[in-house]
């Protein structure tokens, strides 16, 4: 056999080893995906948090029929409750809105930041973190593994909450064609559609909490230290866009624009503020996952 045959074997060989390994570790970040959700959706704190999201818009419901069933009304807006508040007794479909209202500024974003902050952290305080990285997969596959099971718990803790709310509101109240904030009609079934897209746009508004939760997962040992961390940075970005004097900043702020979605229930949706919504998220993603990533990276794993 001539050189130049053997090195096209040899050439072929390492091809074909390098694909192998490519498929290790693609399989191998596959598998790691499947038992991260499964180890995360088992825990009984994750089960008790969706627990209390479902819980919410029941009470919600019940809170709205009590207090309706004299014949009274109860106003929406400003002062006077969460927002489509109003309409729930007109329309059982609005007690979804007005749950993921009520959720969004609190709850919600309260459970992804205990899910986001104890991603790694969690890892480290239980010594299994340094027997991740010894398999195929690495540090980068590892946090991008990490994000996905947030994510994926971002959009599942929402549709609890829209499913609940569903629920409870076809229970309690009438349902039928939906009366949207331009004041025209549409069917139940679009009214459905809008519904979706809404708790979509919930889950997405959330990214960026959980890039955040991440990254401050990565510069702690303990998991409750992260936890408590990301959540009172939580609450502090909320109370600074309540505060006036800071307008000329609040746009930046990630909670900034979560109620946009409110937006998908006009007629023609306005987008420009979903738009900046998605887009803020989006560069937090990008922000907060880039640290968390160098982070990562230089971190020196001793448990």
């Amino acid at each position: 056999m001539s050189r130049a045959e053997v090195a096209d074997v040899q050439e072929v060989q390492a091809a074909e080893e390098a694909r192998d390994v490519r498929e290790v570790r693609r399989l191998w970040s596959l598998g790691l995906l499947r038992s991260e959700l499964g180890i995360t959706f088992r825990r009984w704190r994750t089960l008790a948090l969706l627990g209390v999201l479902a819980a919410v818009p029941i009470l919600v419901g019940v809170a709205v029929k009590i207090e309706t069933s004299d014949g009274s009304t109860i106003g929406g807006g400003e002062g006077g409750g969460p927002a489509f508040i109003a309409q729930v007794t007109n329309n059982g479909l609005f007690l979804v809105f007005t749950a993921l209202a009520a959720t969004l500024p609190f709850f919600l974003p309260m459970a992804i930041g205990v899910v986001a902050g104890d991603s790694i952290a969690g890892e480290s305080s239980a010594g299994t973190l340094r027997y991740l990285l010894v398999a195929p997969a690495g540090r980068t596959r590892l946090l991008l593994v990490k994000y996905a099971t947030t994510i994926t718990f971002c959009l599942v803790a929402t549709l609890v909450v829209a499913v609940s709310a569903l629920a409870v509101g076809a229970l309690l109240f009438p349902v039928g064609e939906v009366t949207t904030i331009s004041g025209t009609r549409i069917s139940f079934g679009e009214g459905m559609l809008r519904a979706l897209l809404i708790a979509l746009a919930v889950a997405a508004s959330l990214i960026g909490v959980a890039a955040l939760g991440l990254f401050v997962s990565t510069l702690t040992s303990s998991g409750i230290a992260a936890m408590a961390t990301t959540v009172g940075l939580l609450i502090t970005i909320q109370i600074l866009d309540q505060i006036p004097q800071l307008h000329a900043i609040q746009p930046y702020f990630f909670s900034h624009y979560w109620l946009s979605f409110a937006d998908l229930l006009r007629e023609p949706v306005y987008w420009d503020e979903l738009v900046k919504n998605l887009g803020l998220q989006g560069l937090y993603a990008v922000v907060f996952g880039s640290a968390a990533w160098a982070r990562f990276g230089a971190k020196d794993i001793t448990a």
